[in-house]
């Protein structure tokens, strides 16, 4: 009996290990599968813009999809816009997936606008050999304030700083550091940051970033979270087609391109009317422009000006002057696309590069559109000429009706259309007179009463 009790024993006891031990496994596995959830990692090496923004938003969208425990962005920024920068820093802070903000590689920055970037991170890093700040605030052209202007812009952009929960968690030294970054354009290097505060720690590249952040703390939604990334492994986010696209098109020197063969082809379908092939693809590089211009700093007005333009080179294929139309349109469609970027009426930015399209490409797309609509000037006069000579052989001694009085210039209607014409005599005729066409010289026609040969018909006829 003894021994049974004693077998029962050990048998219960092995049961019950093996229990324990499944149990256990199953919570190491769950915590297991938890941490190879991937870390998302994707890259900002653009100006701070609304199209910046927008990619944001898509990449915490695929994070969240992908259960990552953590989205590593790469920033490398000149700066760019402050209305974007305040929208990328609301949505880092309101962001349902940990945001770690990471400036690198070497010899990367997070200037101006990218400070608001940094700032809002759940995660702060920077590379050594990386830079940040120099945040003052300036006009959309680049240009500096005056003194009250530049106060209340920086104090508004520091209030904005101060308030961002990340920031204050990094402490009164950090917070300090960036408004200075504001009042006194001060600029750090990573060692820098990383003594004041601004940033968490120095690493290399998002594994060593994910390496150190492992187990730290971060508040998500205002709840504590602490990141379990140590096992989890590294995937990018490449931006999609469509903002590949976006990126390219938002662009001064390729959005005024666009719009001056964009031009060219609209002028070409309403020289030459027909198909539609020829404004359906003007249409199309038009548009796309008008894409790209939706994620820079705009002057519509000069928009308004090039389309002006465009209305003269349409004017000057209709023509039959010397070019007085086209060097109209040409001198709108240069001072538009010389004006179209720094919408003056904006309020006072981050300082950012300056948005314009460059001296060479007005040069080389000047050189272009006085070209190619030389060409079509050229062309279309030359096939008036042709259809004119070709007309003129049929059209000589045919009889026509006096539609406005010939004194001796008016108009006739001859082969059921309307001609400019004269009396070769230079004698009045009437309204209603039948003339016959005697010759043709341009697009106008010489003729002579129809009744001057009538006796000698009848002479003949005798």
């Amino acid at each position: 009996m003894a021994n049974m009790a004693i077998a029962r024993r050990i048998i219960i006891g092995i049961a019950a290990a093996v229990c324990f031990g499944a149990a256990l496994a199953g919570n190491v596995g769950a915590q297991s599968a938890e941490r190879r959830a991937p870390v998302a990692v994707a890259r900002m090496d653009s100006p701070i813009d609304q199209l910046a923004a927008d990619t944001l938003a898509d990449w915490i969208e695929t994070a969240q999809a992908r259960s990552s425990p953590l989205l590593i962005v790469e920033l490398d920024t000149p700066g760019g816009q402050l209305d974007s920068a305040r929208e990328i820093a609301g949505m880092i802070t309101d962001s349902p997936v940990p945001v770690a903000v990471l400036v690198t590689p070497s010899g990367a920055r997070a200037s101006s606008a990218g400070i608001f970037v940094l700032a809002a991170a759940h995660v702060a890093a920077m590379s050594r050999g990386t830079t940040v700040g120099a945040a003052a605030p300036v006009d959309s052209s680049g240009n500096d304030l005056s003194e009250t202007l530049k106060q209340k812009a920086s104090q508004s952009a520091a209030a904005f700083l101060r308030g961002l929960p990340n920031a204050q968690r990094r402490g009164p030294d950090a917070v300090q550091a960036l408004e200075r970054a504001i009042f006194e354009a001060a600029a750090y290097s990573a060692a820098e940051a990383d003594e004041l505060g601004v940033i968490d720690f120095i690493a290399s590249d998002p594994y060593d970033l994910a390496a150190q952040a492992d187990g730290k703390t971060v508040y998500v939604g205002g709840e504590s979270r602490v990141l379990p990334i140590q096992d989890a492994t590294l995937q990018d986010v490449p931006p999609s087609p469509v903002d590949d696209f976006m990126r390219w098109v938002a662009n001064p020197q390729i959005v005024f391109i666009l719009l001056a063969v964009g031009a060219v082809f609209i002028v070409i379908e309403l020289a030459s009317p027909g198909g539609w092939l020829a404004a359906f693809v003007g249409g199309v590089f038009i548009v796309s422009a008008i894409a790209g211009m939706l994620n820079l700093p705009a002057n519509w007005f000069a928009l308004i000006l090039m389309l002006l333009g465009m209305g003269f080179f349409s004017a000057e294929m209709q023509s039959l002057g010397w070019g007085i139309f086209g060097a109209i349109g040409a001198v709108c469609f240069m001072l538009g696309g010389f004006l179209l970027f720094g919408d003056y009426a904006t309020a006072p930015g981050i300082a950012a590069p300056a948005v314009r399209v460059g001296y060479w490409t007005l040069g080389g797309v000047a050189a272009f559109l006085a070209l190619t609509l030389f060409g079509l000037w050229h062309f279309s006069r030359r096939a008036r000429r042709i259809r004119v000579a070709s007309k003129s052989s049929q059209i000589i001694g045919r009889v026509g009706t006096v539609r406005v009085s010939l004194d001796p210039k008016g108009s006739v209607l001859v082969a059921s259309e309307m001609w400019s014409a004269e009396s070769d005599t230079g004698e009045y005729i009437p309204a209603g007179e039948s003339v016959i066409v005697s010759d043709v010289e341009g697009l106008t026609l010489k003729v002579f009463r129809e009744s001057v040969i009538e006796p000698k018909d009848a002479a003949n006829g005798e």
